[in-house]
């Protein structure tokens, strides 16, 4: 029995994603280690920030953590990874409760720049933050809740990043139909794009038509999803060398997240 740490999630919220994760499980010998156990080694590693090796040793092996990780993030077609698959279970469950469709129809889009650790190996230069490293583009709705998440390097686009992010969630997003972005993705061309993928209309809110300083309507909850990431101290920087690794961790964050407050 090992001793809790304020990172775990309850066996009652593991149980929300317990059925989808052991789906993965391989015909071998039985498991010696609790799957629990194994998925909590997760949200340490989130938010205390800290190496795979120096995960505690009341957890399973790191090794073992690692591997069921890897398990979990491995992109299966269009169906996503089992961690993408969770957290969108997770976040239609949260939208029924508070009575609406599992499914959103209207996106709020935005990216963050983030500087990169000397592990990274994949980075761009973002101009205009003046950040080497990655970026992620996250769609939320009206409520925060992650609908679409992509990571490219720092050098792409807020509007590339967002119509990537478009193409690959496409099969989650049918039912959209409007989009809320700020100045920087405003212009036809990407409002065609998008149109083209998700048969969207793009609303893009400039700070030059507004006098002095406010809160841009519906922008700041966007932000306030961004906000929620920085609870993870693995994620001030870009620790992973790869990009499909550093979309994992920003959707295993949303989902132990998600988790723990629902």
């Amino acid at each position: 029995m090992r001793q809790p740490y304020p990172s775990d999630v309850t066996r009652e919220q593991f149980e929300l994603v317990r059925p989808l994760l052991e789906s993965a499980r391989k015909t071998t010998r039985p498991r010696t280690v609790d799957l629990y156990d194994a998925y909590c080694g997760l949200p340490y590693l989130l938010k205390s920030g800290c190496q795979w090796r120096m995960i505690p040793r009341d957890f399973p092996k790191w090794r073992t953590v690692h591997s069921y990780f890897q398990i979990w993030s491995a992109a299966d077609g269009n169906r996503g990874s089992l961690l993408e698959r969770a957290l969108k279970k997770i976040v239609g469950t949260v939208r029924v409760d508070l009575g609406r469709d599992p499914s959103t129809s209207f996106l709020i889009v935005d990216a963050q720049s983030v500087k990169n650790t000397d592990s990274a190996n994949e980075k761009g230069y973002d101009g205009g933050k003046k950040v080497s490293g990655i970026k992620r583009h996250v769609g939320v709705d009206t409520n925060g809740l992650p609908h679409a998440i992509a990571v490219t390097t720092a050098d792409v686009t807020d509007r590339d990043g967002a119509v990537l992010m478009a193409a690959q969630s496409r099969r989650h997003l049918s039912r959209v139909r409007g989009l809320l972005a700020d100045g920087g993705y405003a212009g036809a061309p990407f409002a065609e794009r998008i149109d083209g993928i998700l048969g969207a209309t793009v609303e893009a809110v400039k700070r030059n038509e507004i006098h002095g300083f406010v809160v841009l309507p519906k922008r700041w909850v966007v932000e306030r999803s961004f906000g929620w990431l920085e609870k993870s101290r693995r994620l001030w920087k870009n620790c992973e060398r790869l990009l499909t690794t550093s979309r994992q961790m920003v959707t295993l964050a949303f989902l132990v997240l998600l988790q723990k407050r629902f």
